[in-house]
């Protein structure tokens, strides 16, 4: 706490709370006795001006475009580290040495397989099921499998359930796909990397070997960097609440993606590949422009803007090169493409687009180069929620282990009716 305090008058009498202030950021108004000293609350629906726990995960700074992890701009941890390193750094606080990330890297691998009664629970579901919704189901059913590591209060138990998420998203993910398309399940393979694993289990098949292309490995790397915490958002904010009332590890993530399902959270490249589409050719850009200038026309350019990063977005400085790299490698030939690219180029010239910074972000290049790589718009935010796991399991035992946590209870403006006597069903 600093010495700073913010002062309160409320009916004549004055009320002083401390200002608490962070290592990076707005400084905050510690109100936890608010209630019990003035019988208030306070009313920021969203909470977008309430901070709802202390952390030492995620830095973000939307007006200069900052996005640290531990501290690491994006920058340099996409273009420097691997999604694994950057996985051992949240959940360890530190970035690891050679054995650290060996080690790690060698118990994430050996966590890889699910077991095999799951494969009779995708069984169950439609073949035309949304990955989401199978992903929700599986993910809440492993607490049914691996009943060794639910106890929240063991941290060896937490360390393990954390590990086998990590581990096994990219399986459960990789299987919902497989089933989709009426192909059979791919097993890991302990001898890839956390992402050419994955890649090789949505894409290959029993009847031939698999090569993974290294471009598109480091570029699905990379957007599983870019994708693996983003502070409180609402997904995270949902796995900490469940956590709060001391949920099982498994029963909290599933809860994580349920809300990343949301088109507002999660599906947000997906909505930008599908405007893309709508516009289908280069020459119509123009129109879909002026369209998105006409405050009476309901069409927005999907993609550009970001509700937290009033800049650029630091995400969406990486992938623009990204994004090139890999149409380069793929040749792919699609008009969708050129439409990206054009649309990209006007929007970053023209005044009206930069005067409200309207930027493209990290959605609308994702979304490219998923499209690009082979994955259908259904998996996008199934590959969001795996690689958004390491920061709901980081976010979740930064929780469990702060002791001043306790059960999440939000408070409410009550507009309903007042106190009033019941009427016998005869005289309504």
């Amino acid at each position: 706490m600093g010495d700073n305090s913010a002062k309160l008058s409320v009916n004549g009498n004055d009320y002083d709370y401390a200002v608490a202030s962070g290592s990076c950021g707005p400084d905050v108004v510690d109100i936890r006795k608010l209630y019990s000293e003035t019988g208030l609350f306070t009313f920021d629906p969203g909470f977008k001006s309430t901070a709802s726990c202390e952390s030492g995960l995620t830095y973000i700074d939307g007006g200069e475009g900052i996005l640290l992890h531990r501290g690491y701009s994006i920058e340099e941890l996409s273009e420097r580290s691997s999604f694994m390193e950057t996985s051992y750094l949240l959940l360890n606080g530190e970035l690891p040495t050679k054995e650290e990330l060996d080690n790690f890297t060698y118990t994430i691998t050996r966590h890889t397989m699910v077991n095999e009664q799951l494969n009779q629970l995708y069984k169950g579901f439609r073949r035309d099921a949304h990955p989401m919704a199978i992903m929700c189901g599986v993910v809440g059913a492993l607490s049914a499998f691996y009943h060794d590591s639910t106890d929240i209060a063991d941290p060896d138990q937490r360390k393990i359930a954390s590990h086998r998420l990590i581990a096994k998203m990219p399986t459960i993910a990789a299987m919902a796909y497989k089933y989709s398309i009426g192909q059979p399940f791919v097993y890991p393979d302990n001898s890839l990397s956390y992402t050419g694993n994955f890649l090789r289990m949505t894409f290959g098949v029993p009847a031939e070997e698999y090569v993974v292309d290294p471009v598109v490995e480091q570029a699905l790397d990379r957007i599983f960097i870019l994708h693996a915490d983003h502070e409180q958002n609402a997904s995270t904010s949902t796995v900490r609440l469940a956590g709060s009332s001391g949920a099982n590890p498994f029963a909290c993530i599933a809860a994580g993606i349920a809300c990343l399902w949301g088109p507002a959270h999660g599906g947000a490249n997906e909505a930008a590949l599908n405007m893309l589409h709508e516009i289908g050719r280069p020459e119509r850009i123009p129109e879909y422009i002026e369209r998105a200038k006409d405050k009476n026309d309901p069409f927005r350019l999907m993609g550009f803007g970001h509700r937290v990063y009033k800049n650029y977005d630091p995400r969406a400085t990486v992938m623009r090169k990204t994004v090139r790299e890999v149409l380069s490698a793929l040749n792919v030939q699609d008009p969708v493409f050129d439409v990206a690219l054009q649309l990209e180029e006007m929007a970053l010239s023209d005044d009206y687009f930069v005067e409200k910074k309207l930027f493209p972000n990290v959605d609308f290049y994702s979304g490219i180069i998923l499209s690009a790589i082979g994955f259908p718009t259904t998996m996008f935010t199934a590959l969001f929620a795996l690689a958004r796991t390491v920061g709901w399991v980081s976010q979740w035992n930064e929780m469990i282990s702060d002791p001043a946590q306790t059960i999440g209870r939000p408070r409410q403006l009550y507009t309903g009716p007042a106190a009033r006597p019941f009427v016998e069903i005869g005289d309504r």
